[in-house]
């Protein structure tokens, strides 16, 4: 990115750094629930395996854009179709939407 401000997020939410060692790297702001799910997991163990524990900045995600936003899909679709179950709200198209934990 190139602002190298610090960005101020709001609570239950973090900032990740996504991107390839060969690539560069894009930001984003997901929410804190995303840590618990089954799929992000398996990108935190990887993230592990490439970076380790203590890293400076934001936590770093080692795939492709594509993949994260694909990643991002599938968590929204399954937590979207829970709330249009058993919440009945309304979406809005490309926006995330999650209750706090």
């Amino acid at each position: 990115m190139q602002d190298d401000k610090k960005m101020k997020v709001k609570k239950g939410w973090l900032v990740v750094e996504v991107g390839l060692e060969d690539g560069q790297f894009q930001r984003f702001v997901i929410p804190i629930s995303y840590l618990y799910h089954a799929l992000f997991k398996h990108l935190l163990d990887k993230a592990y395996e490439v970076y380790g524990y203590h890293t400076n900045g934001p936590l770093k995600l080692p795939c492709s854009i594509d993949e994260f936003l694909h990643l991002r899909w599938r968590i929204e679709k399954e937590h979207g179709h829970y709330q249009h179950n058993h919440h009945h709200h309304h979406r809005l198209p490309h926006v995330l939407y999650f209750h706090s934990c």
